[in-house]
């Protein structure tokens, strides 16, 4: 009966853990504030009346490595920008691993890269990722002028570490935001994001 009960209240745990990181397209995505890679407080409420793009970034990812290295993430987030759409990548990966890397390193990594994000947040007690229910890196989301989540899943349509794969996937976010500003719905609002689990903290 102990374990019964023991089970009944983990799963009620994990069903809670669920619904609270259930953000959800169609509803207002979760506000959040964070500190970018220079000790500056970002807030996503901040930039309401724009597009948002949310990127879960950890550069020790072949997925990530894939998609930097080869300039797809760049020039998506360059295309992005020019248009005044918000970019913010996000790294939730918790001090403890060995994948972390301290906000300088990690923006210099980008930099080397010709990355072009608005902004690179940290989020190393994981808060922010387990409020949108972030899975993978990269897992991306879109952000309406309203507030509203109108996308959530991966960057592209093939699931692979391969960048020769690039050229033949369709780009969701791409594809999305274009659909987006011209006032259309996003024909695939969800999708499957694909990559390596977030290195989440552990609950103490």
């Amino acid at each position: 009966m102990k374990l019964l009960r023991r089970t009944l209240i983990a799963t009620a745990a994990l069903v809670a853990l669920s619904a609270q990181a259930a953000a959800t397209v169609g509803q207002p995505a979760p506000d959040f504030t964070l500190k970018d890679t220079s000790g500056k407080t970002v807030r996503l409420s901040d930039f309401k009346g724009k597009h948002v793009v949310l990127e879960w970034t950890n550069p020790g990812c072949p997925f990530v490595r894939k998609h930097y290295d080869s300039g797809n993430m760049p020039a998506t987030q360059k295309d992005a920008t020019s248009k005044g759409v918000v970019w913010l990548s996000i790294n939730s990966t918790e001090k403890a691993s060995s994948d972390y890397l301290e906000p300088a390193k990690l923006m210099a990594w980008k930099q080397e890269r010709k990355s072009a994000p608005t902004a690179v947040l940290m989020d190393e007690e994981g808060t922010v990722g387990k409020s949108y229910g972030a899975r993978t890196t990269p897992h991306m989301y879109i952000v309406n002028p309203q507030g509203m989540l109108v996308y959530a899943g991966g960057i592209d349509s093939i699931p692979s570490a391969r960048p020769a794969d690039i050229e033949k996937a369709t780009n969701y976010v791409k594809v999305g935001l274009a659909e987006a500003l011209a006032g259309k719905p996003i024909s695939a609002a969800t999708t499957a994001p694909y990559g390596c689990s977030i290195k989440y903290k552990s609950p103490a």
